[in-house]
């Protein structure tokens, strides 16, 4: 029996009256104690981090659907609506949930009345407030000032929208926006198709201006519920009635459409995507088509509560249930679905490819490796199989595997190797087939060793050559995306011999024993950068980045950034989650790195203050990851370090931070620290508050803190239901882990493979208000023997 099979008989081992009551809260709504919420999405706020830092946006998608269509206040400034704007643009068809850059706002869609006069959004926005938008999981609504009503909601590949005019308004128009996004737009060309229809084309890419060579195309076709009285298109500023035809001039290019007034006063519009061609949008926009707007927006909501019922929780205050549940839906927006209702998708090499399941693109590999990816395992197996067959597509279609995937083309954005973490989790979860297993070890077995031959369209992982040859990045300051891990080579060596560990376990599990000891022989590599004569704060010892010939690059202040990618030494250098003690070993001991972490998180301050620990102890803007040695909770590399005092044996710490870490999180529109990229941040307090992450990315375990719900309860699609019970459990209040069991009696170890816990039944976690014992000298091994 294969991995995969294995795994889908565990999950398969739920009884019909477990599945019931998970289903309908039958046996839970019996049970004494807090309730489950009938709707989670009644408690989900889709405002929360529409603001600089959080950059979400609050319109209308399904889970890991391709259409996320949402109002856009600004053009080309992160995420494209900011809620402390009083003007929409438009409503665009695709965004990217907490992206630090500007991307993607395409075919932007917006109601007008009166004559149509200009092409400039700028001209022709409207102002709004914000107590007049109604905002749900797979809904958005808003009435302008001017007395248009919009509202939008989506299927996987379709956007509806509803535009309803005030009476006596005079023409009612929707204008379409083809040639500028909320990004660089390179080519695009709309045409006007009968009398109820529109149809069109761009070409996007230049995120974070990193390469400024990655484009991608995309695709729509709109059809409306009434036939256009008039129509006409522009390109740039200069309009055209009666053409049906235009392409994009130098800023933009669109079309009008104007309705009778006298024949309603309602304008509905289905728009189906593609990254294939316009009959693919046609075809999924058909195959697609909802029976009305209403009936879309139920199938919406229905999506949403199942998805979010998936891990549900009882008990908490609502600010607590609001803040998870919104970060449970925030993370269960990407990756999204690329390919059309056939699996036709266009590849890395430009051509449109058939495949046998699902598709799906938009990897910000860097940033969900850490936390998001191991939520979707959880939570949907069978979409995260897929999503790592679309990463052998990837490797198939364009010869080498992605570091950040925006649709069918590499941005190279960001550093490390955090394909090889993601993939591996995927494995070691049990749910890839052995083919497929085989066909991506090899593929990464290629990245960690060498590098692409031109770097034109992947960068790979650029620092190989002197890695492979001596355990460490050697630092080089040369300009073009070609060099990014060469620049930031102090952080990318660590990420590397993450990775290589990591993969060491796959190889082990396809019995390539030889490709096994090479990759755990690099494990450790991140002790080639210690640097013993380096102090700060009193303590002696840091990573650094090295020359080719072993000299320290840089300014060796392990406060200052250097070639760290945004961050310090002090906070890259708990990036060796894959062998604690080793590391501890380097800073004099268990005691001396417990002291180290304790100055890192101001423990002091965590345990008599937790919010004041965490507000002005801390690192706290989004964007202030340099040139500090506090805990930076906004930025990726720090996420998995409140965990390391499990390997310390003060496990109960972790459970003290994790409290602190949770003020951060809010209920209104600033209630996210950071760029949620795509989910990563949303997940980690997913984790947090559960009571349960993965410390090591590729070990598929989980360690185990305070939970902060009365009631977890996780139910995998097509699995059996586990529950995480912790009487007492308040997240506002200080409270650690006195004991563990499982449906097989007492849990003495920290942590619980994702095996283990899929079989577990009911997790018992008692609470103390005091630090204990429990879990000490019990944390999870070395991710691999060497």
């Amino acid at each position: 029996m294969s991995a995969l099979k294995r795994v889908l008989a565990a999950l398969a081992l739920a009884t019909t009256v477990t599945v019931a009551s998970a289903a309908t809260g039958g046996v839970a709504d019996a049970e004494s104690g807090p309730k489950f919420a009938k709707d989670p999405t009644t408690l989900v706020d889709t405002s929360i981090g529409n603001n600089g830092d959080g950059t979400t946006f609050p319109g209308a998608a399904v889970p890991f659907g391709m259409v996320q269509l949402s109002p856009d206040t600004q053009l080309n400034k992160y995420a494209s609506y900011d809620y402390s704007q009083n003007s929409i643009l438009g409503f665009s068809m695709t965004h990217l949930s907490g992206v630090g850059c500007q991307t993607m706002g395409n075919f932007r869609f917006m109601p007008t009345t009166g004559a149509v006069t200009s092409s400039d959004p700028a001209q022709y926005g409207a102002k709004f407030s914000h107590d007049n938008e109604t905002r749900a999981p797979g809904y958005y609504g808003v009435k302008f000032d001017n007395g248009i009503q919009s509202e939008l909601s989506a299927t996987e590949r379709t956007g509806q929208q509803r535009y309803t005019y005030p009476a006596g308004s005079g023409p009612e128009n929707v204008l379409i926006e083809v040639g500028q996004s909320n990004g660089s737009t390179y080519a695009g060309d709309v045409h006007v198709v009968g009398d109820d229809t529109v149809e069109g084309w761009l070409q996007g890419g230049n995120f974070c201006g990193e390469t400024g060579k990655e484009r991608y195309r995309i695709f729509f076709s709109a059809k409306f519920d009434r036939t256009f009285s008039s129509f006409g298109t522009w390109t740039d500023n200069t309009l055209t009635p009666n053409q049906r035809d235009a392409s994009r001039g130098s800023q933009r290019a669109g079309a009008w459409l104007t309705f009778d007034p006298a024949k309603g006063g309602q304008v509905g519009a289905s728009v189906g995507l593609s990254y294939t061609s316009v009959d693919g949008a046609r075809l999924n926009r058909t195959a697609e088509q909802p029976k009305s707007f209403d009936k879309a927006r139920d199938a919406a909501h229905a999506s949403w509560q199942d998805e979010l019922n998936r891990m549900r929780v009882a008990g908490g205050s609502t600010a607590d249930q609001r803040t998870y549940y919104t970060a449970l839906y925030h993370s269960l927006l990407d990756p999204a679905i690329g390919s059309d209702v056939d699996n036709r998708y266009r590849g890395f090499d430009d051509q449109v490819h058939q495949a046998s399941s699902p598709y799906y693109q938009m990897f910000s590999l860097w940033d969900t490796y850490r936390s998001q990816n191991q939520l979707v395992d959880l939570l949907e197996p069978g979409r995260a199989a897929d999503m790592a067959k679309s990463v052998l597509h990837i490797y198939q279609d364009g010869g080498w595997l992605p570091r950040w995937a925006l649709a069918n083309s590499e941005t190279n954005v960001m550093s490390g190797d955090p394909i090889t973490p993601w993939i591996v989790d995927i494995y070691n979860r049990g749910l890839l087939d052995g083919t497929t297993a085989n066909q991506l070890f090899d593929a990464l077995w290629k990245n960690v060793n060498e590098v692409p031959a031109d770097q034109s369209i992947f960068r790979g992982r650029d620092g190989n050559p002197s890695y492979v040859k001596n355990g460490w990045v050697a630092y080089q300051n040369l300009p073009g995306y070609k060099y990014g891990d060469s620049r930031q080579a102090g952080s990318a060596t660590l990420e590397y011999a993450l990775a290589d560990c990591a993969l060491s376990t796959m190889a082990k599990g396809l019995g390539h024993q030889d490709e096994a000891a090479t990759l755990a022989s690099r494990c450790d590599n991140f002790t080639k950068l210690w640097e013993p004569g380096v102090t700060s704060q009193g303590f002696t010892g840091f990573p650094v980045a090295r020359n080719a010939d072993g000299s320290v690059a840089g300014n060796p202040d392990p406060t200052q950034t250097a070639p760290f990618h945004e961050g310090t030494a002090w906070q890259y250098q708990w990036l060796a989650q894959q062998d604690p003690q080793t590391l501890f070993g380097l800073m004099g001991g268990q005691a001396q790195a417990e002291q180290r972490l304790d100055k890192f998180f101001d423990m002091p301050t965590v345990l008599t203050d937790p919010a004041k620990a965490a507000s002005d102890s801390w690192v706290t803007g989004a964007y202030d990851y340099h040139n500090n040695f506090a805990f930076n909770p906004n930025n990726e590399p720090d996420f998995s370090a409140p965990w390391m005092y499990t390997w310390t044996g003060a496990p109960w710490k972790t459970s003290a931070v994790l409290r602190a870490l949770r003020t951060l999180f809010t209920d209104n529109v600033y209630g996210m620290p950071g760029n949620d990229d795509l989910g990563a941040t949303s997940s980690l307090l997913v984790f947090a508050m559960a009571g349960i992450f993965e410390a090591q990315p590729g070990s598929a375990t989980y360690v185990i803190s305070a939970p902060m719900f009365d009631k977890v309860e996780i139910r995998p699609a097509h699995g059996r239901t586990i529950r995480i019970d912790a009487p007492g459990a308040d997240a506002s209040k200080l409270q650690y882990v006195s004991s563990v069991s499982t449906n097989k009696g007492a849990l003495n170890q920290s942590w619980l493979s994702h095996e283990d816990l899929l079989r577990a039944g009911t997790l018992k976690v008692d609470l103390s208000s005091q630090p204990t014992s429990w879990g000490v000298n019990a944390a999870p091994p070395a991710m691999a023997q060497h």
